[in-house]
Parts: C-alpha cells; sequence; structure tokens
C-alpha cells in the first residue's frame, strides 16, 4: 500500500534506537524527510547514517534533551513546521510510589505529558493551515492497565491521554489526527532495563523474566519494534484521516478486554 506520504517531513523524537528509532525508519521508507532527536550526537549520528543507507531520503539530527526547552528548540529548528510528529521520551523509572520525591514526580510529568504538549502546541496550527498533519505518541499499554510499578508511568502517561481525547477532535475537521500508540512489552532496552530491575528485587536471571512474560502473553512472544513502526507510519498515512483519538494498543493480546 502506498501511504501517500512521500516527501512530507516529520520529526520523532528519541529516535536514536527502539521503538523511537522503528517508527523513523518506516517513514523513511515511505519517503518521509525525517529529522531524528536524542541526547547522544554519537548514537544520533550512527543511527542518522544507518537509514540513510537503508532508504533515499533526508535524514538530519537534532541533539538535545527533548524534555528541556532547549532540546525541544534544537528539534524545531532542524525541522520546523513538520507535517508528521511522534513524540516520545523515556519512561520514568519502576517503584514504590511511597519512595518517589516531587522532584520524582515532576520530571516524570514534564517527559511524558507536557513535553508533547508542548510540541503539540508547537506544531499543530501550522498543521491545520496546510490541511494535513498527524500527530502520533508513543506511551504505553499502562495506560489502559496500569502497571503497579509504574506509577509515574501510569499517572503522567493518562494525563496525556486525556489532554489528547479533547484536542483531537477539536482539529480533526481539519485532516489534522491525533492518536496515541501503546506498545506492550517490546524487545527494546527499555524492556531489558525494567527487566533488570525486577531481577534485582527477586534474585531470577534477567533472560528468564523476559522469557516468563513473553511466554504468557498470548502471542507467546515479546513484540519487534519493526511491527510498532509499521503501524506508526499507517496512523501517518493519508488512508488514516478518519481514526481520531484513538489509543491503540500493540501488545499480542496482553490486555484482555472485548472493548
Amino acid at each position: 500500500m502506498d501511504l501517500g506520504i512521500k516527501s512530507r517531513t516529520a520529526l520523532v523524537c528519541a529516535a536514536s534506537a527502539g521503538l523511537g528509532r522503528a517508527c523513523a525508519l518506516a517513514l523513511a521508507r515511505e519517503g518521509v524527510s525525517v529529522t531524528i532527536t536524542g541526547r547522544n550526537r554519537e548514537a544520533l549520528e550512527e543511527t542518522a547514517e544507518e537509514l540513510r543507507k537503508l532508504t533515499d531520503v533526508r535524514i538530519s539530527i537534532a541533539v538535545g534533551d527533548i524534555t528541556t526547552d532547549e532540546g525541544r528548540a534544537a528539534a524545531l529548528l532542524a525541522c520546523p513546521n513538520p507535517d508528521i510528529l511522534i513524540t516520545n521520551a523515556g519512561g520514568p523509572p519502576p517503584g514504590d510510589f511511597r519512595d518517589f520525591s516531587e522532584e520524582d514526580w515532576r520530571a516524570a510529568l514534564n517527559a511524558n505529558l507536557l513535553t508533547p504538549i508542548a510540541l503539540i502546541r508547537a506544531t499543530v496550527d501550522c498543521m491545520v493551515t496546510r490541511k494535513f498533519g498527524r500527530i502520533v505518541n508513543i506511551t504505553s499499554s499502562a495506560v489502559k492497565s496500569p502497571i503497579p510499578s509504574l506509577a509515574l508511568s501510569n499517572t503522567a502517561r493518562t494525563g496525556l491521554t486525556g489532554f489528547v481525547a479533547g484536542l483531537s477532535r477539536q482539529v480533526a475537521r481539519h485532516n489534522v489526527t491525533i492518536n496515541n500508540l501503546l506498545p506492550g512489552p517490546f524487545n527494546t532496552a527499555r524492556l531489558q532495563k525494567l527487566a533488570e530491575g525486577t531481577a534485582s528485587a527477586t534474585g531470577r536471571e534477567m533472560e528468564e523474566i523476559i522469557a516468563t512474560r513473553a511466554a504468557a502473553n498470548p502471542a507467546g512472544r515479546v513484540g519487534q519494534p519493526e511491527e510498532f513502526g509499521a503501524m506508526c507510519a499507517f496512523l501517518c498515512s493519508a488512508q488514516a484521516g478518519y481514526i481520531v483519538g484513538q489509543n491503540i494498543l500493540l501488545d499480542g493480546g496482553a490486555f484482555n478486554s472485548t472493548m
């Protein structure tokens, strides 16, 4: 299927690895010129070079922490007025909510609620004027099924979900869509980090923890980043203009619900 987004521009946040990188690659393969952001210049340049070898579109980088004013300014300078925005930031650490400081809560809200809102605010009006825009927020399956050890993430990402539910319906008539992608367990560094935390707390091996989680999933495995990227690219397509304000789970069927 031709997704109808060739020659569009995209800003993909936190895309030097993992799900962000997968989204950037999927978009680039559709002919979209992509700007990727990240804090580590070396890792970002390495990823950009990999994407250039795999595609024939312009790949640019914006070095900086997207959760800061300076990082967002650098990203928007490198990719002003993108047609496509993929918001993404590292998830906050797990733990017991009783142990989190006020600063921990502020950092989580800044990264996973306020930063996406700031990026949307900076880009959505130009999308409305152009009569085309696609915004996809990478959040978490915890929005649908909260994970007790991820109280920081549960709280911040659910707040973003509520914000998107309102704004998405205000801009949809202008062919601007805003949706959320909710990953379950994917084969990324984030999954390994969470498994390491469980291993440290329980004395089990990290590999055993990941294997047990994969076996318990109805799909019998964890997801691959390429699968996530493909769904992201479709939500950014010309054909996806009637998908508005949705929370799309990619979790191998782990969330057990009829609705």
